[in-house]
């Protein structure tokens, strides 16, 4: 153990709310020259079975049993003993620790919030010890990890304009409908394209005689739609409306997120289309969504076919694999043995990254070389329920990730990254000289 510049002198965690009013566990990091590190871990409602798990209180009087308070508890005392005196920019040993510490697969004895917690409050504390912007320090912490000298680089954004799904009352099969603004120069640009848009679209909602103040879980609008299809009309007529050209400035991203009407017993996807009940299987669902790939500008599908379809998945990439980005959400988990085995065996080209799916930062980052290094774009992203800690928008800047997927932008938890990365940007030369992935990192000319 390094004992050279600051150690970690203490933990404290407590209990704070996330964007759906559910607790979730805040961890400062002081360390031993005073420097202070916090950060809030997310939850998701729509979590893939191989996640890491993140540990509840189950007690039914308080929060309806999902308190943290004993995710709390491992880090005031189990993991502070643990972690007291550690160089703070041994962040590869700290997480090591943390793993071995919890002994589990899936960490579920101290809990994979309070691990992630502890390992990205040390993180921004040590940031804060160099008197460096975390997204710095976190570019200086994956250069070594990965052994890549990547310019740090603002991403490509990926919006919810409409949701469904688990995030907004299963209206609609499909979770979310995302604007990607292929057309835009800078980050800047992008935000600005993707402001218009949203408001074109409460506008064409009206039109049609729809809610469009109604609001899914990470702020996209929540119409009562007759089938997904209409979602796809309703976001290429948003994109006219603005002023925008389909497919040149403004493309579609889809999260199918599969696995939440994949039928197990079966093996069928039942979904509706246009007012009646559709069961397929894995072919049926390719095709589905190779026809909308024609008749719609779409340029991404997230977990198109269920987390464990594993044949399905290497029958969708054969298809649409080179004319269309494929991600892996749930069927990944950010889980270096499951994308290991998608690589090996054709499945998905993308990987969604996450880091409360696996517990630790280096984990993340081990996630995202993997990926990178066998040609796998890599998308950071947010949770539905958020929090104001902005760490996501920092990664993406400082892996040169290329593609970050936040949410909406009209909820202050998802404003907190879009704002961190107008800052960075800034910081980065402005617009006009700051590194922008763009239209490239989709595999777009």
């Amino acid at each position: 153990m390094s004992t050279v510049g600051a150690q970690l002198a203490s933990l404290k965690a407590r209990e704070v709310l996330d964007s759906r009013g559910r607790p979730t566990i805040e961890v400062d990091a002081i360390t031993s020259d005073g420097k202070r590190g916090r950060a809030i871990v997310p939850s998701g409602a729509s979590t893939g079975a191989h996640e890491a798990l993140e540990l509840r209180d189950g007690d039914p009087q308080r929060h309806a049993g999902l308190g943290v308070r004993r995710a709390i508890g491992h880090v005031q005392q189990e993991i502070q003993t643990a972690l007291i005196g550690r160089d703070i920019e041994d962040q590869a040993g700290i997480d090591r620790r943390l793993i071995e510490l919890d002994g589990t697969p899936k960490k579920s004895r101290l809990g994979a919030n309070a691990l992630l917690g502890t390992s990205l409050a040390i993180a921004r504390a040590a940031a804060a010890h160099r008197n460096e912007g975390p997204y710095a320090y976190l570019h200086l912490l994956w250069g070594r990890h990965a052994n890549r000298d990547d310019r740090p680089t603002l991403p490509l954004p990926m919006v919810n304009l409409i949701s469904g799904g688990l995030h907004a009352g299963k209206q609609l099969d499909f979770q979310d409908f995302l604007m990607v603004p292929v057309g835009a120069r800078s980050y800047s640009e992008a935000l600005e394209m993707i402001s218009a848009v949203y408001r074109s679209l409460g506008d064409v909602l009206r039109r049609h005689g729809e809610e469009a103040d109604l609001v899914g879980d990470e702020g996209g609008y929540g119409p009562r739609l007759a089938c997904d299809e209409e979602a796809l009309e309703r976001c290429v007529e948003a994109f006219r409306a603005a002023g925008l050209e389909s497919g040149r400035d403004a493309a579609i991203a889809l999260d199918v997120a599969s696995t939440h009407f994949f039928d197990a017993g079966t093996g069928t996807y039942r979904l509706r289309t246009r007012g009646e009940e559709r069961v397929e299987r894995a072919l049926g669902m390719i095709d589905l969504l190779e026809g909308w790939c024609r008749s719609y500008p779409i340029v991404s599908i997230e977990d198109g076919l269920a987390e464990d379809d594993w044949d399905g998945w290497v029958a969708l990439t054969k298809r649409l694999g080179k004319q269309c980005q494929l991600i892996g959400d749930d069927f990944f988990v950010t889980q270096t043995a499951r994308l290991r085995r998608g690589i090996d065996q054709g499945a998905a080209n993308a990987v969604l990254i996450k880091f409360n799916q696996v517990g630790t930062l280096t984990e993340t980052f081990e996630a995202l070389a993997l990926a990178r290094a066998n040609g796998y774009r890599t998308i950071v992203s947010a949770r539905s329920g958020e929090t104001e800690d902005p760490t996501i928008a920092d990664l993406s800047v400082a892996t040169a990730a290329g593609q970050i997927k936040i949410g909406s932008i009209v909820r202050s938890e998802r404003l907190a990254k879009y704002n961190q990365l107008l800052r960075i940007e800034e910081e980065l030369g402005g617009p006009d000289q700051a590194p922008f992935a763009g239209r490239a990192a989709l595999g777009l000319a």
